[in-house]
């Protein structure tokens, strides 16, 4: 088995894929809450709060969903399958080996978005990186006059955090870095070239971007964003929190200045020149258009984009359409005859090696749950090495063994490990006294050779021979333990 595909099979690849898929309904749901909310509120702080909550319900959504989804399960069993047979049970028909859609999708969702992830934070590190350069090079001091009035604005709007102005070669609009030490950069030329009432409205939106915390609170909505890239929800969540973001710090240079006209005129100037790293706040921020009509007509009506429900609803019936278990039908005896079947999965799946004939007959003909429950409490209580005590030991090693199984044997994305010839002995005689492996040479297969000191019912020093043929990883058994031993 490659190390690739021991990483797919590991309890918390597994996990991550299964929260995954859950994510694409429940950040779904959330941003179809979100937009109710926003629907009738007109004051962009409010809509700003709302957006973040929601891009933080998803974060914890998310990770309450894969602490769910790492959590053991509880069920508690062994096997003492001493005296039975290793070949499969005469009903393995109903195993249902056929591999489910997402049997075959699961184990990659998890390395393509680990991959995913990693690319977004690369570029935003890259990004951060480009907002260090500007600061270090290309910078000068402006004017005393400039300080002066930086100064008189930071009363204006009750600010006392210090902040720093430079002008900059490399900047395209302005832009404020830094959280503990922020700084305002202004291209070179700008004091120069607008009208002094539209630079210090600019200077005022870039301050209220400090006084409210923006840069940090911009990095944690970055880390969110590249937890949740996958789910388009998740991008309009955040594209609404930018753009109140910068409707909020337009808010606060009209409630200074109370000139809209002016502050308009002054952002149209700075269209021209838009590029900037999408790690700092900037005037240009957020849909420029969008905020100039808001600063000209208050009074408007705010719309929610209406490509949200699309996405929404398509991920919504994708989800479903791939989650969607096999149409059940009744079997003559009256189990449910569906992959999901509880019943079936624990008489199919979980004792497939361990029960008897007569007991899985017995079993398939119960009518109610109730009289199947209480046939599993007697099928463990049977096998419950120490009766009367509070843990069934046999229980438990056997539903360890299937873990290990699937996470050890598993054969590519389609067979799970319990399925497995290897699995099937593991499980039914527990992890061998020792292993042989050889290496694939010309003209021969790559094989195991478990080694067991004693089986019950088998014998002493008993071998069993595990081939891969096709080259697959799929090592098929060669020699039956059960069978009567050579002389």
């Amino acid at each position: 088995m490659s190390a690739f595909q021991s990483l797919l099979e590991t309890p918390l690849t597994n996990a991550l894929a299964w929260t995954l898929l859950h994510s694409l309904w429940q950040c779904s749901l959330i941003a179809l809450c979100l937009m109710v909310v926003l629907l009738p509120i007109r004051e962009a702080r409010s809509h700003y709060l709302a957006a973040y909550i929601a891009l933080l319900a998803a974060v914890l959504a998310f990770a309450a969903t894969l602490a769910i989804q790492m959590r053991p399960t509880s069920h508690s069993a062994d096997p003492s399958p001493l005296r039975l047979s290793l070949r499969p049970p005469a009903e393995a028909g109903d195993l249902n080996i056929s591999p489910s859609p997402l049997d075959i999708l699961a184990p990659w969702i998890s390395p393509l978005w680990i991959l995913g992830a990693l690319g977004y934070y690369l570029f935003q590190a890259a990004s951060w990186l480009a907002t260090r350069r500007m600061m270090k090079r290309g910078t000068c001091l402006p004017s005393g006059v400039w300080v002066r009035r930086l100064e008189a604005l930071r009363a204006l709007i009750g600010m006392s955090t210090p902040v720093g102005l430079l002008e900059s070669a490399l900047a395209r609009v302005p832009v404020v870095i830094g959280w503990a030490r922020p700084v305002i950069l202004l291209p070179v030329g700008m004091l120069a070239s607008m009208p002094v009432g539209q630079v210090e409205a600019i200077v005022l939106h870039e301050l209220a971007h400090v006084a409210r915390r923006d840069y940090l609170a911009n990095l944690l909505q970055t880390l969110a964003e590249g937890l949740l890239f996958h789910h388009p929800a998740v991008w309009w969540i955040s594209s609404v929190i930018r753009q109140e973001r910068e409707n909020c710090c337009d808010d606060a240079v009209i409630a200074a200045r109370g000139d809209r006209l002016e502050y308009a005129k002054a952002l149209a100037a700075l269209e021209q020149s838009r590029w900037t790293p999408p790690t700092v706040p900037a005037a240009t921020g957020g849909l420029l258009m969008q905020r100039i009509s808001r600063l000209l007509y208050p009074n408007s009506t705010r719309s929610v984009p209406s490509v949200l429900p699309a996405a929404v609803l398509t991920l919504t019936i994708a989800f479903a359409v791939i989650a969607l278990p096999a149409p059940q039908q009744p079997t003559p005896n009256g189990v449910t005859a569906g992959q999901d079947s509880p019943w079936l999965k624990w008489i199919n799946e979980d004792v497939a090696y361990i029960v008897r004939s007569d007991e899985r007959a017995a079993f398939l003909k119960l009518a109610s749950d109730e009289e199947r429950e209480k046939f599993i409490e007697q099928f463990w209580l049977r096998r419950d090495p120490t009766p009367g005590t509070a843990a069934n030991e046999m229980k438990e090693e056997h539903y360890r063994r299937i873990a290990a199984a699937n996470q050890r044997f598993r054969t590519g994305p389609g067979l799970a490990g319990w399925k497995t010839d290897r699995g099937r002995i593991y499980i039914t005689y527990g992890p061998p006294d020792q292993i042989e492996s050889h290496a694939a040479t010309t003209g021969k297969a790559a094989s195991h050779l478990w080694r067991y000191k004693f089986i019950s019912g088998v014998g002493n020093d008993v071998l069993i021979e595990f081939v891969d043929t096709k080259g697959t990883g799929d090592f098929a058994m060669t020699t039956d333990p059960s069978a009567p031993l050579p002389r």
